[in-house]
């Protein structure tokens, strides 16, 4: 019967014509979009916070920088052994140093879980830059992905056993540690517009909640005016007639002492009020 209810014929309408008095969800401002997927070897999904350094072209190769001869040589015989002058691959190889020498344990550390995986950050950036301009290359996406996949074991494990390494190993290599979801579900249009009526709701609750607390905060000075008022009245009444006296002088004070101080907390908010005005 109550649903029959809901179903009333129009005023103006032919006949057989009905119409709901209840919103369709097109009525609410509510708007679903499907989040870009983001491909599981890019930065925002793997955790790396830096991409690659620029290359450094004036600085020697790594197996030359202690040579006597080139300290003599003229300049364009070292530029022939510049980063600049030679293939990325020597870049890299200086790059892949220094990130492991930042987590090493000592001066000859490169096996420990710390050295391994500041050479596995280096390679899947150096990945990642060539995933961003050659997206196609099928060989080096499989690679990065089993290289991300292998680093996030080796920092799952780290953080099980040695949670104060792992934290050290996050912020020495730029990194952020982002798990594997403990539940796998699809993203559904239809989940996402529930969850977002859901939240559409609350904030129409919320706003609605704090609009009445500011109607009753606006009438609560009237109101224990007017209590102090009734109380008064009341034992005056109950004195006259000689009955047992209900009301007791403390809780007139009390009411009269509440009403002062919200008096004076209301004066001293329409005085700041207006010096902001000013």
């Amino acid at each position: 019967m109550n649903s029959l209810n809901r179903l009333r014929p129009l005023v103006n309408g032919g006949a057989g014509l009905i119409s709901r008095n209840y919103a369709f969800k097109s009525d609410l401002k509510i708007k679903w979009v499907r989040p870009e997927k983001i491909p599981c070897y890019k930065p925002a999904k793997s955790g790396d916070l830096v991409p690659l350094p620029a290359l450094k072209g004036g600085e020697l190769m790594k197996d030359f920088r202690q040579s006597n001869e080139l300290d003599s040589a003229d300049d364009s015989v070292k530029n022939l052994f510049t980063l600049e002058h030679n293939r990325r691959r020597e870049m890299l190889e200086v790059f892949k140093d220094e990130m492991v020498k930042r987590v090493q344990r000592h001066e000859l550390d490169y096996g420990s879980i710390e050295a391994k995986l500041g050479l596995m950050t280096a390679q899947i950036r150096s990945l990642q830059e060539v995933m961003e301009k050659f997206p196609r290359q099928s060989a080096a996406k499989v690679h990065l992905k089993e290289l991300i996949d292998k680093r996030k074991r080796f920092l799952r494990y780290l953080r099980r056993w040695d949670y104060r390494r792992f934290e050290y190993i996050l912020e020495k290599l730029d990194l952020v540690y982002k798990p594997y979801p403990a539940e796998f579900h699809w993203i559904t249009r239809k989940d996402s517009l529930r969850k977002l009526t859901d939240i559409h709701c609350d904030e129409i609750k919320t706003t609605r909640l704090q609009s009445y607390r500011q109607l009753l905060e606006s009438q609560q000075l009237d109101f224990l005016a007017k209590k102090l008022e009734n109380l008064q009245f009341i034992r005056k009444e109950q004195q006259e007639c000689k009955v047992p006296v209900t009301v007791t002088p403390e809780q007139i004070q009390a009411v009269k002492k509440q009403y002062e101080e919200l008096k004076e907390k209301r004066k001293v908010l329409e005085e700041k009020a207006a010096e902001e005005q000013d």
